[in-house]
């Protein structure tokens, strides 16, 4: 058989990285405080950390979550020269303080048990599945990452 069908992606919670509505999307509206700043997404935590010391933060800072997604993907900006090497610990630590500052957020990460936690834009093989279902799917893991933590710290 040339292409199996995955069936772990069935029972799996899916969730797009862009939806405002979902509470595991980076652009949700939940509020939380890092770095010494109170952030509005985690969408403008991360993008914001590209361009640390400019005036593309204040910009960023200025959009809506969405916006500031576009604004910080934009590929003539400049980002820092180590960004591919430390954006999956920047969205870690959104994604945390985000979870634990927001505790319907963590609720619903930790309600989610076992299941399989996908991002699925058909797009992004990076935080995501992609169209082929064969992308990396980082965001998905780092929640998984997450949940386990929380796990961790208050075992039952």
């Amino acid at each position: 058989m040339l292409f199996s069908h995955d069936n772990r992606f069935e029972n799996a919670l899916q969730f797009s990285r862009l939806d405002v509505y979902h509470s595991f999307s980076t652009v949700s509206p939940h509020p939380f405080s890092l770095d010494d700043e109170r952030w509005p997404t985690a969408e403008h935590y991360y993008q914001s950390q590209k361009f640390p010391g400019t005036s593309t933060v204040d910009k960023i800072m200025a959009a809506s979550a969405l916006e500031a997604y576009r604004t910080g993907n934009r590929w003539w900006r400049i980002k820092r020269r180590d960004w591919q090497k430390i954006r999956q610990t920047i969205m870690t630590r959104a994604l945390y303080s985000k979870c634990v500052q927001n505790p319907e957020i963590k609720q619903a990460l930790l309600d989610t048990g076992d299941q399989l936690l996908v991002e699925v834009s058909a797009y992004d093989h990076y935080w995501g599945l992609g169209r082929d279902h064969r992308g990396h799917n980082y965001l998905g893991k780092i929640w998984m990452n997450i949940r386990q933590k929380l796990r961790s710290e208050n075992p039952r």
